[in-house]
């Protein structure tokens, strides 16, 4: 394991933010992704702080908003979404009411985004020159 970085990231480290959970074992398998590589990412808990509604419109402008919603989640569940048809305002709205409802995490790299476990995807962003 590397040793643990400082907060401060240096001219070389391309800037990622991470948007998850705490309790989400996504969140943590993809901040040790970036740590193991020893990548400095800024990392936002959606349970201290929701999501801003202009930053979740960035991801769904790239990806759509049905691919941002977690059809796994049991809070999915329990709102029987499942039997439900919305649109995108629809769903953009739920997901700004229940961060639950995210499919974590939500990764951003400049203009690109991610949204689950995309580790193919990283690492080719790590592989761009800066």
């Amino acid at each position: 394991m590397p040793a643990p970085l400082g907060k401060t990231p240096t001219k070389k480290m391309p800037n990622i933010q991470v948007f998850g959970m705490d309790d989400s074992a996504a969140t943590r398998n993809t901040l040790r992704f970036f740590r193991e590589r020893r990548i400095v990412v800024h990392y936002v808990d959606l349970r201290k702080k929701p999501i801003a509604r202009g930053e979740l419109q960035r991801f769904v402008e790239r990806l759509g908003a049905p691919a941002l919603l977690d059809t796994d989640a049991r809070a999915y569940r329990e709102q029987g979404l499942a039997y439900l048809s919305t649109d995108t305002s629809g769903i953009v709205a739920r997901l700004l009411a229940d961060a639950r409802l995210i499919k974590l995490p939500l990764v951003r790299y400049g203009d690109e985004v991610t949204a689950g476990k995309a580790e193919a995807t990283w690492k080719a962003w790590l592989a761009k020159p800066r």
